[in-house]
């Protein structure tokens, strides 16, 4: 009904969405919001029928959609509220082909999903173009030296003097190592761009390539912290729930916390030293996790090491444990570290952390882990992952795997889970009980170090010496594969930033560029 006729608006037809529609679950189309979107006496664009309404704000950024709109007016509040029209923007994003999401679809947070997912296409797309033009431009200008040196041969062959050949391409290599500029210019060549190659007998080698700042900047930066360490970093954590503060652990036995600035730039803030003791602990760092002000650090010399970041991250606490600590989880309830001798241990941090319990999962060392208010995951080098009930304090379900997880993440009843043969596992967690839905090949050709899962974003790492970018549907789309010298130790994301630790000294960041 019109809204001039002063009746009520219905929510939008199924014929509305178009022959996308057709192939949604049912029970998703019943999810559909009863809305009132305008008065009757409405103008402009409430005016309009609250299909032409949901139409046309599909077309708009998520962001706005969920931010903006609600701030106008009450009746555009509802546009966020309307679950098909969030199903088919993911539609058009990933495609028709994809499953997604992998895992439950009950209750799944369709607009932060697609918030997130069209950030991550916008970054990483262009960040892979990016590396694209730039890995072109290595190439070709490999190519044209040695097209350079081949060509010789073969004008001395037909007779060219071969002297004077060699006197000219002295000449030209000459010019272009003492001119940056021109040297900026086979540095900056975009394949895709017409140019003029050399033509064998004549000689003659052209240059025509636009300097690198004709193509806008990628819409992410990159940052690198060197300096800090002087072993191999293992783990990385960013903190203070804006990507601006970066902790670091290192073989070198130090935990060091840097600040991320708006200038693209870094400053090593401290490194965590206790009361007489020359580094953070006696043997590698392994492992971080936080929870508000608190920083943890476990090691190989069996302890955890408590920071206040509050206080410059002075010394809180002291933790020893019965074997190297392998992975930490921090809760605002209780503090959990996983260890080689096979125990799950809960601390409580309201009270000095006296441990509460020590839990034997598994029957080899504890890999990785991750908790929340109802449930324990762990995983152990006995290829087992099991669910411990923190209520009813029990072991709830296990499940037997062909590889052991090195990594994990797990949110929104899904667990997923890094390899130590390169794949990908996904499992839906109902009442405690674990089910597999999906074993993923994403590329990765060794151990997943390092894995983040959000409703619209994965991000792995591997000792593979690659850094992967998807978005986390079956099969997964991988939008940006970033390459290292050595194998990566973890990763971390926040707000939109990506910190890796990788098999060398250094940490290498990844965030959105200021506008």
């Amino acid at each position: 009904m019109d809204k001039g006729d002063g009746g009520e608006q219905s929510g939008p037809s199924q014929d509305a969405y178009g022959p996308e529609m057709q192939s949604l679950p049912e029970g998703d189309l019943a999810c559909q919001p009863d809305v009132d979107p305008s008065p009757p006496e409405a103008s402009g664009l409430l005016s309009l029928p609250w299909e032409m309404v949901t139409y046309i704000a599909s077309h708009l950024p998520a962001h706005c959609v969920i931010s903006v709109l609600p701030k106008v007016c009450s009746a555009l509040r509802n546009v966020g509220k309307d679950s098909t029209a969030w199903q088919l923007r993911a539609r058009r994003l990933i495609g028709s082909k994809v499953n997604f999401p992998v895992g439950r679809r009950e209750d799944f947070d369709w607009p932060t999903a697609c918030l997130e997912m069209e950030q991550l296409i916008t970054c990483w797309t262009d960040m892979a173009q990016h590396d694209l033009r730039h890995h072109q431009a290595a190439e070709e200008e490999d190519q044209g030296d040695q097209g350079r040196v081949e060509m010789e041969p073969g004008r001395d062959a037909q007779g060219v003097d071969e002297r004077l050949v060699g006197e000219l391409v002295g000449e030209l290599e000459q010019r272009l190592g003492d001119n940056p500029e021109e040297d900026a210019l086979f540095e900056g060549h975009d394949g895709a761009l017409d140019h003029q190659q050399a033509q064998p007998g004549n000689g003659e080698i052209i240059q025509h390539q636009p300097p690198r700042s004709s193509s806008p900047p990628p819409a992410l930066e990159r940052l690198t912290l060197l300096a800090g360490h002087i072993a191999q970093v293992n783990s990385v954590l960013l903190l203070g729930g804006d990507g601006t503060l970066c902790a670091t652990g290192s073989r070198d036995r130090n935990v060091n916390l840097w600040k991320l600035h708006a200038d693209s730039s870094s400053v090593l803030l401290h490194t965590l030293l206790g009361s007489r003791n020359f580094s953070t602990h006696q043997g590698w760092v392994w492992c971080l996790a936080s929870q508000g002000p608190l920083l943890a650090s476990g090691g190989f010399d069996s302890t955890v090491r408590l920071w206040d970041l509050q206080a410059s991250g002075a010394e809180k606490g002291l933790i020893k444990a019965g074997g190297a600590v392998l992975c930490l989880t921090c809760l605002p309830d209780v503090l959990l570290a996983g260890t080689f001798d096979e125990r799950v241990s809960v601390y409580d941090p309201r009270a000095a952390f006296t441990c509460l319990k020590s839990l034997r999962l598994h029957t080899n060392a504890v890999m990785c882990l991750a908790a929340d208010d109802k449930y324990i995951v762990s995983a152990g080098k006995d290829c087992t992952v099991a669910v411990y009930d923190r209520r009813a304090d029990k072991t709830l379900n296990k499940v037997r795997l062909n590889a052991y997880l090195r990594s994990m993440s797990y949110s929104d009843s899904e667990v997923w889970g890094g390899d130590h043969r390169g794949t990908l596992h996904s499992f839906a967690m109902r009442d405690g009980l674990l089910k597999s839905t999906a074993h993923l090949n994403v590329g990765h050709t060794a151990m997943i170090t390092g894995i983040h899962k959000s409703p619209g974003s994965l991000y792995t790492c591997s000792s593979d010496c690659t850094v992967k970018v998807h978005i986390p549907c079956r099969p997964p789309k991988t939008l940006c594969t970033l390459r290292h010298q050595a194998g990566a130790s973890g990763l971390s994301v926040e707000a939109g930033t990506l910190a890796v630790a990788s098999g060398d000294m250094g940490v290498e960041i990844w965030r959105p560029r200021k506008s």
